[in-house]
């Protein structure tokens, strides 16, 4: 066992033991500081040496299920590292994997860190235009992709290892069973320096283009402590975590959080999603963690909760602020509370309600152990407003915090300017330390000289039942300079028109103060990202340029 192992073991089992005394976690815990470090060999591989505990269980739609123990899947890794190298990886190579959940997703993660390659991940939805931007920008020299999607990947030129998982590619696709011959022990080329460079990952762009954040070998895997820590996670346990791979959530609690705990992975894959099914393969799996976006959450508290025969023992939600009215339900129907946490790509959980503390309503928590967080004032730029924007503080750097924007110095100066990193997100203070999630900087806007929350008033229109989603954006006026325009979708059993309008209109007058009321309306989808973000540019674009099919409160009371 390394040094580097023995800290991370040390700093790890901290947490566990102080798992719900937030007080002595956040006072007393220090990140574990290396030289030299890789997670695949100094951390996974140790915990699997001959262990046959189960580290991957899958769950197919059709009810195929794929086991890996933590030792066949340290082999596995070993053989596919082999073999890469064999065709050309080698340390520093960037390498963009496209799977889906399936088990060469995790073998190749693992593989690619002993490597010391960098993993660029990629989510299958996407087309031609965004892997050629991938490819262009991302400086790839390998690609692993299903085989279903090699076809795109002939619009996107490059001198580019291709390398296909499955069967019917041909052509120029290496097949990736051929690592079934490679031999089973791996030896690295050499050491792993802590601060080498392990994945690039492409946000999901709700903004503008796609930023490329950069994370090494201890930013992702090490930072992500603090996200075992708010989920609650314990060796032993069976994690399960709805997100899409190719984004940052999914290595969260896909990868790091669980394998830093020593818990199982599970995943049930399907093509639509199915609440009575999850939580049927939820009971048969014994899932005793469970993290969902809020999307998630919505359709599942529309099923019978009651279906689910024994809740997991902790639930978090992730991604975007959950609705109180939701977290209610799950409370009620499983006897546990939703546990919200705020992070990005660019970092691993930075606030959080951690497990055993008093939770208020409406709070994303405290600040995560390691974590020294601020609240810039949105005029000066001075740490300790009440509201203002979130931000780390850079004196004692946190372990999980990305090393900038790959290419792009300009920006990575600018959010890590006057001794902080900023988030880009507002939010709010009160007496206890305990932070309130108020939304985008470029998201909070004034209607009559007031400033309005976008997510306050959208989480105040989901308590309607005729509303499933929510946007809001101001609106051009003439009196007031801007007013609040929800963009809804609409529950099933509703129609879009003005009795639908109406009825949500009254709602929004008895529910929120009149400066915050709704004055616009329309109904259609949303506009999202490739990861189910809402794209909220798209929205105050297309409300800047009008629309004829917008409904005006004035004109239905």
């Amino acid at each position: 066992m390394t040094t580097g192992t023995d800290a991370f073991r040390r700093a790890r089992d901290f947490l566990l033991e102080h798992r719900e005394d937030y007080t002595t976690a956040y006072r007393d815990f220090a990140w574990p500081r290396f030289d030299r470090f890789n997670w695949a060999l100094d951390w996974f591989d140790v915990i699997a040496d001959g262990s046959d505990r189960t580290a991957l269980h899958l769950v197919e739609e059709n009810g195929d299920e794929t086991r890996l123990s933590f030792a066949a899947l340290s082999r596995r890794s070993d053989q596919v590292a082999t073999w890469l190298r064999q065709r050309g990886v080698t340390a520093g190579d960037r390498v963009l994997v496209m799977l889906g959940n399936q088990a060469e997703l995790w073998e190749t993660a693992l593989a690619a860190m002993k490597l010391r390659a960098v993993v660029v991940p990629a989510t299958p939805l996407l087309g031609p235009a965004d892997l050629r931007d991938r490819v262009d920008r991302g400086g790839l020299a390998h690609v692993i992709a299903r085989a279903a999607d090699t076809a795109k990947f002939d619009e996107v030129p490059g001198d580019y290892t291709r390398i296909a998982v499955g069967e019917g590619a041909g052509g120029s696709w290496l097949p990736y069973a051929d690592t079934r011959a490679a031999a089973e022990r791996f030896t690295p080329d050499g050491p792993t320096l802590a601060d080498d460079p392990l994945m690039l990952y492409f946000t999901s762009g709700t903004t503008a283009r796609p930023k490329l954040v950069e994370h090494t070998h201890t930013s992702y895997p090490v930072g992500h402590l603090a996200t075992m820590y708010w989920i609650g996670l314990l060796p032993g346990d069976v994690h399960l975590n709805i997100s899409s791979p190719g984004w940052a959530k999914h290595a969260w609690s896909n990868l790091f959080a669980p394998w830093n705990a020593e818990a199982t992975v599970f995943l049930h894959n399907y093509t639509r999603f199915d609440a009575p099914r999850l939580m049927a393969e939820m009971d048969k799996a014994g899932v005793t963690t469970f993290c969902a976006p809020p999307t998630v959450w919505r359709m599942l508290v529309q099923a019978d909760l009651g279906r689910l025969r024994t809740p997991p023992r902790e639930v978090v939600a992730a991604g975007e602020p959950l609705n109180p009215e939701v977290i209610e339900q799950v409370r009620s129907a499983w006897g546990v509370t939703v546990r919200d946490g705020f992070g990005q790509t660019e970092t691993a959980v930075q606030v959080s309600n951690s497990p055993g503390q008093v939770l208020k309503p409406g709070s994303m928590g405290r600040p995560g152990p390691g974590y020294r967080v601020e609240l810039l004032d949105p005029v000066t730029g001075a740490p300790g407003a009440a509201e203002g924007e979130i931000a780390l503080d850079l004196s004692g750097r946190p372990v999980g915090l990305m090393t900038g924007y790959h290419g792009d110095p300009d920006r990575t100066a600018e959010v890590m300017s006057g001794g902080y990193y900023r988030t880009g997100d507002i939010g709010a203070r009160d007496e206890d330390g305990y932070l309130t999630y108020v939304g985008r900087s470029d998201d909070v806007f004034k209607a009559s000289d007031y400033k309005i929350s976008p997510f306050e008033l959208e989480s105040a229109l989901l308590e309607h039942a005729a509303v499933a989603e929510a946007a809001v954006v101001p609106a051009p006026d003439e009196l007031r300079l801007a007013v609040p325009k929800a963009y809804v979708v609409l529950a099933e059993g509703w129609e879009p028109g003005p009795d639908t309008a109406k009825v949500i209109f009254e709602h929004s007058r008895s529910v929120l103060a009149p400066y915050k009321r709704i004055r616009r309306l329309e109904f259609g989808e949303l506009p999202k990202t490739v990861s189910g973000k809402i794209r909220r540019i798209a929205l105050r674009e297309a409300t800047a340029a009008g629309s004829t099919g917008e409904y005006r409160e004035e004109d239905l009371r």
